[in-house]
């Protein structure tokens, strides 16, 4: 029986623990690793409670590929699931090369230094991963991954071509703190503070930050919220592979109280990345800030309200135009209810576990590196309906 390896104990990591672990007959060994043992340990106390699984634990430095190749030679898993940080994709890829493991992650690599992610460096692995005859799915969460899923869904029932693509991401929740992230502070604030950047007519455009935004009425009762225009990763794949794509852009929500802050914490320089003298050693401000800023997995109890995360579509078909809007709307309350996590967790974690149901069962298989759009989306949409993030698709007129 297959057994996986998750390398990472956030907010993500538990909620790919307790939805593998709903599903036994499929993930019938499941390995935690993390850096701090005492988080995997209290995901494994919570796995058993809940569902009476038992999980391994074990401490990895994921920075370290010589750690995670004795790690997997020790536990023989046939998938390594990533939800650790960006920065430790390539040592990770290269441990699974190493030792004949597939491989899965959920956000693409990003050099510590800069604040730049792309899919280059991934990318790069493809004759390798061929060569050694595994296989490595990229970007298998919510945006990227459904998102991908969700217009490659589009692209093979409902268009000949697709013209123009908006993702939109509202998280229409409300935690209560002042400020806080709702996962990893370091990564998030690097990701929003970046130029924003889309998709036109086949270059790219550069924006400065969060210096473009419309407003968009979601359903589900959520209503008019304000999206700002940012550059996100999947964008890079998906105008590589979807036919006609003159237009594709990212756009996500954010409070007026939380863009206040982030000014005043870019004003004072509290987001820079670089290093600086304090006390005779050096420190980077944003990794400080993240140490004082609730933990993540903190706000799964205080969260209430939905996410709203989709795709606006726009193309033609037998020649027609036609509009599609595919997304989901997940519940923080359900989500704690289910697993003990806020819903920007759960609908990250629970993609993926699809994606490595996806692998582990031959429905997606093939050697080399793989993101989500390019493979068969109709297994994976069933999926979503049946793990806890049931789709809509509607037709606008």
């Amino acid at each position: 029986m297959p057994k996986v390896l998750i390398v990472g104990a956030g907010g993500v990591g538990s909620v790919v623990a307790h939805k593998c672990a709903q599903v036994p007959e499929l993930f019938s060994h499941i390995v935690l690793a993390s850096r701090t043992l005492s988080k995997c340990e209290a995901i494994a106390a919570e796995v058993k409670k809940r569902w009476g699984r038992e999980i391994i634990t074990a401490a990895l430095d994921a920075d370290d590929t010589a750690q995670t190749v004795s790690l997997i030679q020790a536990h023989s898993p046939d998938l390594l699931i990533n939800v650790a940080l960006p920065y430790q994709d390539l040592t990770l890829m290269d441990a699974c090369l190493e030792t004949g493991v597939d491989y899965l992650d959920t956000a693409n690599y990003e050099p510590p230094d800069q604040a730049r992610f792309e899919y280059k460096w991934q990318w790069a692995y493809q004759d390798r991963f061929k060569e050694k005859k595994l296989m490595a799915l990229l970007g298998s969460g919510f945006d990227p991954g459904v998102t991908n899923v969700f217009c490659a869904w589009a692209q093979k029932h409902h268009f000949d071509e697709i013209h123009q693509l908006d993702i939109i991401d509202c998280n229409a929740g409300d935690h209560g703190q002042a400020f806080a992230t709702n996962f990893n502070p370091e990564i998030n604030i690097r990701e929003i503070t970046q130029p924003g950047r889309y998709w036109e007519r086949g270059e790219w455009v550069e924006t400065d930050p969060l210096s473009w935004s419309m407003n968009y009425e979601f359903p589900g009762g959520i209503g008019s919220k304000k999206c700002f225009l940012m550059y996100h990763e999947e964008l890079e794949s998906l105008v590589q592979n979807l036919r006609g794509i003159k237009r594709a852009r990212f756009w996500m929500t954010f409070s007026d109280q939380y863009l206040t802050h982030l000014r005043v914490l870019e004003n004072v320089g509290m987001t820079r990345i670089d290093p600086v003298e304090y006390q005779g050693q050096k420190i980077v401000p944003l990794q400080f800030l993240k140490a004082v800023l609730p933990e993540p997995s903190s706000l799964g109890p205080l969260t209430k309200g939905q996410t709203c995360i989709g795709c606006l579509m726009k193309g033609i078909k037998d020649g027609k135009a036609k509009t599609l809007y595919v997304y989901n709307i997940c519940s923080h309350e359900a989500a704690y209810e289910e697993v003990g996590s806020q819903a920007i967790s759960y609908t990250t974690g629970v993609p993926a576990m699809i994606g490595a149901m996806m692998m582990l069962k031959k429905k997606w298989h093939g050697q080399g590196v793989w993101n989500m759009e390019q493979l068969d989306p109709d297994p994976f949409m069933e999926a979503l309906n049946i793990h806890g993030l049931p789709w809509q698709a509607e037709e606008i007129k």
